[in-house]
């Protein structure tokens, strides 16, 4: 029985460049023997009390999917977590829409009860929203943004590495995908890292994998 390394992932449904990250997991889990595991935080709490929010969103609309993911987790675990999100990235653009996609329709598509989508307009969840996005970033510290992995098993060496990102903008496939592991596995894991950075951003290529 092939033991596997647990990626526990922290994630805001809201950012594109996460729902790559988060793809290049996916692929990640068919070329090495890592287990992602799906687990919410939040761009709303993380940017709390700051004079200018650097995400704009100055009518609270972060805390709406959120929020629903956080109900979904909750009641009805990390794998039903899981497709949700594949749900709220996929769904409206299979129809040419952009993101988000409707949330009735995403629960539906995840095969949940879409009268879930009503938690993105309540309070019920958020003790539950700030409790995982507290684990996620303490692991880490709130100097970074989403995502958040946390690795942990046989690619460690049994200890724990916590990195943020990596933040990509198209979606490596195959042993391209297995290769950006095992790099980034290497370089969190040394003693004294901090920070990787390649050259400036490009726009989110969703649907371009390289």
């Amino acid at each position: 029985m092939t033991i596997r390394t647990i990626a526990d992932f922290w994630f805001d449904p809201s950012c594109p460049y996460t729902w790559i990250t988060s793809r290049w997991l996916v692929e990640v889990e068919r070329v090495r023997p890592v287990e992602v595991r799906w687990h919410v935080m939040s761009l709303a709490v993380l940017n709390e009390g700051h004079d200018e929010d650097p995400e704009g969103d100055t009518e609270g609309y972060l805390w709406i999917p959120v929020r629903i993911c956080a109900a979904v987790r909750q009641e009805y675990g990390q794998e039903a977590l899981a497709r949700l999100y594949t749900a709220m990235w996929t769904v409206g653009r299979a129809h040419g829409e952009e993101w988000p996609s409707d949330l009735h329709a995403s629960l539906v598509a995840a095969g949940l009860p879409p009268e879930l989508a009503s938690a993105g307009m309540s309070t019920a969840y958020d003790e539950a929203v700030r409790a995982s996005h507290a684990e996620g970033i303490g692991l880490i510290g709130e100097h970074v943004g989403t995502p958040v992995v946390a690795a942990t098993g046989p690619a460690t060496g049994g200890g724990r590495v916590v990195f943020f990102g990596p933040v990509i903008s198209r979606i490596p496939e195959g042993e391209r995908a297995g290769r950006l592991w095992d790099g980034t596995l290497l370089v969190a894991a040394t003693p004294g890292f901090h920070e990787l950075k390649g050259a400036a951003h490009e726009k989110p290529r969703l649907d371009d994998p390289n």
